[in-house]
């Protein structure tokens, strides 16, 4: 047998572009998107080189912004090791310390969708995410090719008042989706949630918490540049934000 017919036949993989769709963040602009199939045995092996590549999870898709002319949407992760929980993180822990956070089964539920509804509703009215029925989100929820988890929080009478789907990555958490009551944006939830992953991923020894897309124009996305020390990708690869 020669050399070469000792190397394992791979399965080439595909990457589409989506067709131009108007820009859920930036009014005016138009959106497409490069896309992949994260399937097969090589599925967590693609879906961690592409996260380090600036790639997104959703469902069982793997995806990246391609608009023409616009580079608006940056990838982020915080850097877990050297992040410092200012005096104002520390008052939204301490807000939300009678939460009880549990690690429950990839299994999506009516108390679940309950909520997740009542947040789209509230903060993404009109979205085609606020028009998502049961089956939609269990969809989300539950199909994913990879690692993924999901968080429940919840306060000591049992109600539910937040939750956040994750995927566990070699070198990181990658914060996938969290929604949370509406109605108690005293306790800032989805602040509470991402530093609630650098803990997570501190203990877990991992040295990122990956966000997704920060833009800096869209009031949506542009907190995320408030978690410092954050690092951004971009042509150098992944470097500090400022």
């Amino acid at each position: 047998m020669s050399e070469m017919d000792q190397v394992p036949l791979r399965r080439p993989h595909f990457f589409f572009t989506t067709a131009p769709m108007p820009c859920p963040y930036l009014p005016g602009r138009l959106e497409r998107k490069i896309v992949t199939e994260l399937n097969g045995p090589d599925a967590e092996s693609l879906h961690e080189s592409l996260s380090r590549a600036g790639f997104r999870r959703s469902h069982s898709i793997a995806y990246a912004p391609a608009c023409s002319g616009c580079s608006a949407c940056v990838p982020v992760r915080i850097v877990v090791d050297t992040f410092q929980f200012k005096r104002s993180y520390r008052r939204i822990c301490r807000l939300n310390e009678d939460l009880i956070a549990a690690r429950i089964p990839l299994r999506a539920t009516a108390e679940q969708y309950r909520l997740f509804s009542r947040y789209q509703n509230a903060r993404h009215g009109g979205s085609d995410m606020a028009l998502m029925g049961f089956y939609d989100y269990r969809s989300m929820a539950e199909d994913s090719p990879i690692n993924t988890f999901m968080i429940e929080y919840r306060r000591n009478d049992n109600r539910l008042i937040a939750t956040c789907l994750a995927d566990r990555m070699n070198d990181g958490l990658s914060a996938v989706y969290s929604f949370f009551e509406p109605d108690l944006a005293e306790r800032s939830l989805g602040t509470f949630i991402i530093l609630w992953l650098v803990k997570e991923a501190r203990r877990l020894g991992l040295p990122y918490v990956y966000l997704g897309y920060w833009i800096a124009d869209s009031q949506k996305m542009s907190y995320k540049s408030r978690f410092e020390p954050i690092e951004a990708f971009g042509p150098m690869g992944w470097q500090m934000l400022r």
